[in-house]
């Protein structure tokens, strides 16, 4: 049984008023935590080796085009839409900003529990089953895209120091 009561009018406006500074409170925060934070191998963000298999399975190179990218929402953001360039560099950085959009987009599935506050049951369950589809999605988008720039990263990385202009790239 929700806790507060509001009228349909004022629930809907509130639900999305909600999401509205979650999302834009979690993202902001996420983008403002240093690179070093999502450069540690302890975030638990490691990929298995099974994950390709599953990521080409469920065809996400086919549709992970048509999602939008928000890496230029707040000044600052990091667009992974497309790789600029092919720098060790720009690589190294691009994989921290998949650490980084996935873990945002994590943090963005708990607080839907806070609907049940406010909302009628149903719609509680009905807002966790929203921050599931809409987070999900890009969370295996950034995982699947870590898994295919990992190996560019390593040729790369050979290719640059064969020319000697390696450019040092931190943890990764």
């Amino acid at each position: 049984m929700h806790v507060i009561l509001l009228t349909i009018l004022e629930l809907i406006l509130v639900n999305i008023f909600a999401w509205l500074i979650i999302h834009v409170s979690i993202s902001y925060i996420c983008l403002r935590l240093p690179d070093s934070f999502y450069e540690s191998k302890k975030t638990g963000l490691e990929n298995k080796k099974w994950e390709l298999n599953l990521y080409e399975g469920l065809r996400i190179r086919k549709w992970k085009t048509i999602l939008p990218d928000g890496g230029d929402v707040f000044k600052g953001g990091f667009r992974k839409k497309e790789l600029k360039t092919l720098s060790s560099s720009y690589i190294t950085k691009f994989i921290v900003e998949t650490r980084r959009a996935e873990v945002t987009h994590w943090l963005l599935i708990p607080p839907s529990i806070l609907f049940f506050l406010w909302n009628p049951m149903s719609i509680g369950f009905f807002m966790v089953g929203y921050a599931l589809i809409v987070n999900l999605p890009f969370i295996l988008i950034q995982r699947y895209n870590r898994l295919r720039l990992k190996p560019l990263l390593s040729k790369q990385l050979k290719k640059e120091q064969r020319r000697g202009n390696s450019i040092g790239t931190f943890g990764v």
